[in-house]
């Protein structure tokens, strides 16, 4: 066992998945330069499909190292799971702490030591009709500037094609989508990965809610511009907001279609 992993059992996922992936995709990979050899550093990558971790880890493995993903610290109580997880030396993640500083504790660590990790900014499989890349949530920005680690931004299209996100509205692009697992034919996963995003007018400051929002909002366009070059598209001009698209629907759905509705009589009231 090595800083918290088997090099036994990393190989033996690279046996097993590197002639799969081989066989399954197609590939239109392009900077995998700038993926340094050594060196802690994060991955922050745009996320459309639940099959596109398997492609980004083919791309970030044939560019010199070793993924290693965060996933929810109760996936690792499964035994199966735990034995895959823990061998490989992946990362739990504890939803269930109010410190987002102690929910990415061993993560930080893995930095120190030198690992590639591999975060998705979004949190979750883009909601976005057209799969552009939302908003990002903070926690990027924070590993980055507590560790100093570089952040290489990283995008990919074709995954949502292999295997569409079973979530989110019928509309735009993801409307035109078939539903399912569709291997054939061939799928070519487009991955494309740009030098480390400039973080450094953030450097020595305070880790304060601006801060991390406007190093956030740094990253994910850096993701987007990649994502345009692959889709031959601009961006959007305003990122989507799944947070603030489901308090919208929420608020509106209290007022129903006459508005707010008032309050009821009681004691007091009038009524």
């Amino acid at each position: 066992m090595r800083d918290g992993y088997s090099p036994a059992w990393r190989r033996f996922t690279i046996v097993i998945l590197r002639p799969l992936l081989y066989g399954l995709l197609k590939r239109d990979w392009r900077g995998r330069g700038n993926v340094p050899r050594t060196g802690g550093v994060i991955i922050a990558a745009n996320h459309i499909s639940e099959a596109d971790p398997l492609a980004l880890a083919h791309f970030v493995y044939e560019s010199g190292r070793y993924p290693v993903y965060l996933a929810k610290s109760t996936l690792f109580d499964v035994p199966l799971l735990r034995a895959v997880f823990r061998g490989t030396g992946q990362i739990p993640v504890y939803r269930d702490r109010t410190d987002a500083s102690l929910a990415l504790r061993d993560a930080e660590e893995a930095l120190r030591r030198g690992e590639c990790l591999m975060f998705y900014p979004e949190g979750s499989c883009t909601r976005d009709p057209d799969l552009w890349p939302m908003t990002g949530q903070t926690g990027v920005a924070r590993m980055a500037l507590k560790t100093g680690a570089a952040v290489v931004p990283v995008a990919t299209w074709g995954a949502q094609e292999l295997l569409p996100y079973k979530k989110g509205e019928a509309t735009g692009l993801r409307g035109e989508l078939k539903k399912g697992f569709h291997p054939f034919p061939r799928k070519t996963m487009k991955v494309a990965a740009g030098p480390p995003v400039d973080l450094s007018k953030y450097a020595g400051e305070p880790l304060t809610k601006d801060i991390l929002h406007a190093a956030t909002e740094d990253i994910m366009e850096q993701i987007a511009l990649l994502l345009g070059g692959l889709r031959e598209a601009e961006p959007p001009a305003v990122r989507y907001d799944h947070h603030k698209v489901r308090e919208e629907r929420r608020r509106a759905a209290e007022e129903g279609p006459a508005g707010p509705v008032p309050p009821a009589a009681g004691p007091g009231s009038g009524a």
